[in-house]
């Protein structure tokens, strides 16, 4: 393959892989039951007059699989930080201990595993789509090439290269579908 062949490959698998680490970001969002940092990120707590992330004013841990305690950089900041917590509607109910806020993090019910599995599944369609459409873009680069002088066999062939990245991706992308699923559904 020549190099404007490669180049537009290599754009295709690169958008690809953007469209597996933005899966993986959001897959831990999904909670499956263990408390986790993650669940809290999206948080945006008032800090100063300023909406801030909650990694930016507090340590989270988890000092068990069934709760998380966030404590905050500043203490005069712990009713701000237990707000957006509340506000973000993530199913929490933190308790402010002065110094610190513990989140119990409840056993998830069969109905709502079944809930967060259809999340999930709808995270990885998206995802797919976002791979597809970075198929169409690489093969329209194709026809584009086609066009400027570039071989009909070596277009065909740089085709078919991009439809065996866009089925490897796809493949990785139910792969991921397939761990997450089993993550959420084991109690």
């Amino acid at each position: 393959m020549n190099d404007d062949a490669m180049l537009c490959l290599e754009e295709a698998e690169e958008g690809m892989t953007h469209a597996i680490q933005h899966l993986e970001k959001e897959f831990l969002k999904v909670r499956a039951g263990k408390a986790n940092p993650s669940m809290l990120s999206g948080v945006r707590v008032e800090y100063y007059g300023v909406s801030t992330p909650i990694e930016q004013t507090s340590n989270i841990n988890t000092p068990d699989p069934r709760q998380i305690i966030v404590q905050p950089f500043d203490k005069s900041t712990i009713h701000a930080i237990e707000k957006a917590i509340l506000n973000a509607n993530l199913g929490f109910n933190p308790q402010n201990e002065g110094e610190i806020i513990r989140i119990s993090v409840p056993p998830l019910t069969e109905e709502r595993r079944r809930d967060l599995v259809k999340k999930a599944k709808t995270i990885a369609e998206d995802t797919k789509i976002g791979i597809r459409n970075n198929r169409r873009s690489a093969n329209d680069e194709a026809k584009r090439l086609e066009k400027d002088g570039m071989a009909e066999d070596e277009v065909k062939r740089l085709v078919d290269e991009i439809q065996k990245l866009t089925d490897k991706y796809i493949e990785k992308v139910d792969h991921l579908f397939d761990l997450k699923e089993k993550d959420i559904l084991t109690v």
